[in-house]
């Protein structure tokens, strides 16, 4: 069974950084585009930030300069490295994937991790 277990996240104040980790594991083939999504309360959840396999990066206006995404293959890790945090960049953080197994090619999440930003 694969699974995307995430971590880093927290309580920090604006200004300041955290760096999340994205952990894969079980059986699996290939693991394609990763992904970091987030959920405000009340809010829709949105991508912020999305690496293909060929480390091709891709960020939300709203984190440009702010975030990065990076990956390990080797270890089977997503990052994502939050810098300047503001209080809108509070919500649950999610961990996506591509992931082939068993002859599928299906998208994985994680379980969230919650960042609170304050003023």
């Amino acid at each position: 069974q694969v699974q995307l277990v995430e971590s880093g996240g927290g309580l920090v104040q604006a200004g300041g950084s955290l760096r999340l980790s994205c952990a894969a594991s079980g059986s699996y083939f290939r693991i394609n585009g990763m992904a970091w999504y987030r959920q405000a309360p009340g809010k829709q959840r949105e991508m912020v930030a999305g690496i293909t396999s060929s480390d091709i990066t891709t960020y939300a206006e709203s984190v440009k300069g702010r975030f990065t995404i990076s990956r390990d293959n080797a270890r089977n890790m997503s990052y994502l490295r939050m810098n300047s945090l503001k209080p809108e960049d509070t919500g649950v953080y999610y961990c996506a994937a591509g992931i082939v197994a068993r002859g599928r090619n299906d998208d994985y999440w994680g379980q969230g991790t919650q960042v609170t930003v304050s003023s």
